[in-house]
């Protein structure tokens, strides 16, 4: 079971540096403070985000900032290996050696600025991973304090499964949103309560407000009227029916928008009526249940 006490809504990071929005040192340092001061203490990295650059964008700007490290929780990811800047790579592809692991966390650590990482996940399966060597990496780690919970990203559950055997898992970043909602239907969810794994949710708004398809305006036209019962706006619903799963779902947003961060955890008070959550999963299907 987890060590660590995450926030209920996640910050994501990865839009945050040169992939997207390229915050100056400043506005990151804001966004931080912001996300706080709106009980979103958890902030979601990887080695990848910005191409091996946002960790460090971020890691100046909570230093700068005189946050108390135990105020945050940090989550990074390694595993995947780009074809970029200041690496030999000549095609993308995954490494979980034991030594690129434990180099990969340090490297992370000292961007960060920070002794530890609250939550340390393998980005994406690899047919080449062992088992063994990824158990003595993270044992290794843990002994050290540089991380203190472990997991997997985007893992089915026998691959889950596979690492479970041989070292605690503690949470699997997965997709999962009212347009995405496989987790909840292959066994993922199942597998995860099962093993007292916490799930994370990226995207978890999902392609509602993304793409113009028969599925997204079905949604649409329902969260108008939801917008109206309950008084919050659609994203703060989608996040509701995410938080209403029993396995305990905690889902990563990674808006910059300030009135979107303000709002966000209102998704925790909001309590959705049960007709109303299987009214959203079946408008997002296009069906009723069985």
């Amino acid at each position: 079971m987890s060590k660590t006490t995450l926030s209920p809504i996640i910050s994501g990071t990865m839009n945050w540096g040169v992939w997207d929005k390229n915050l100056t040192p400043k506005e990151m340092e804001n966004m931080i403070q912001i996300c706080i001061e709106n009980k979103i203490t958890t902030f979601d990295h990887a080695d990848i985000y910005g191409s091996y650059t946002t960790e460090a964008d971020f890691g100046k700007a909570f230093h700068a900032s005189k946050i108390s490290r135990e105020k945050l929780q940090l989550i990074t990811k390694c595993g995947i290996q780009l074809i970029t800047e200041g690496r030999k790579n000549t095609i993308k592809h995954y490494d979980y050696s034991k030594d690129y692991i434990i180099w990969s966390v340090e490297e992370s650590l000292k961007k960060l600025k920070t002794d530890y990482v609250d939550v340390f996940l393998l980005h994406r399966p690899s047919p080449l991973m062992q088992a063994d060597e990824i158990a003595e990496a993270v044992e290794k780690l843990k002994t050290e304090g540089k991380i203190i919970d472990f997991g997997l990203s985007n893992f089915t559950s026998s691959q889950t499964e596979l690492i479970r055997q041989k070292t605690e898992v503690s949470y699997n970043q997965v997709q999962f949103s009212a347009t995405n909602f496989e987790p909840m239907v292959d066994g993922s969810f199942d597998y995860m309560q099962t093993h007292g794994i916490c799930p994370l949710s990226w995207n978890p708004l999902g392609t509602v407000f993304r793409e113009d398809t028969k599925q997204t305006r079905r949604l649409k036209k329902l969260l108008s009227e939801l917008v109206k019962k309950y008084g919050f706006g659609s994203d703060t619903i989608l996040l509701a029916w995410i938080l209403k799963h029993p396995s305990g779902v905690i889902p990563i947003a990674g808006t910059v928008n300030v009135a979107r961060i303000q709002s966000l955890m209102k998704a925790v008070e909001l309590e959705m009526d049960k007709e109303d959550w299987f009214a959203i999963w079946t408008e997002s299907m296009g069906d009723d249940v069985a």
